[in-house]
């Protein structure tokens, strides 16, 4: 497997997704699940890491734009979970919107990378 800056980008996207619904698991009192997911959370930042540090470096330069485009997707996973929420069933706590609204946001930043990928 090589090292490629789309990749990266969807490890960042999963931590965020990771460390997004912790604060579920904490207000639910669910610790043993809380503690798998702060474990596996580190265990995909290790992997980021890593995968950072086998980037060519042209390949890094690639790296802040794509950030951009996952933080583009994350907002607006964020929002239409929102209004989908607000629209649906009114308002919900913030701890599942947040860990909602970001795992939208990764499936945007993933399909947009994957349709990117087939028109070129």
């Amino acid at each position: 497997m090589t090292a490629n800056p789309e990749r990266l980008s969807i490890l960042v996207g999963l931590l965020a997704v990771m460390l997004g619904t912790l604060p579920r698991y904490l207000y639910g009192g669910h610790r043993s699940q809380l503690l798998l997911l702060s474990l596996a959370a580190v265990a995909v930042a290790l992997v980021a890491a890593s995968h950072w540090r086998l980037l060519a470096a042209e390949a890094r330069g690639e790296v802040p734009a794509l950030l951009r485009r996952l933080g583009i997707g994350l907002g607006v996973g964020l929002a239409l979970m929102g209004a989908w929420y607000v629209l649906s069933q009114g308002w919900v706590a913030w701890p599942r919107l947040l860990s909602h609204g970001l795992t939208l946001g990764l499936l945007l930043h993933v399909m947009g990378l994957w349709w990117k990928r087939e028109s070129a």
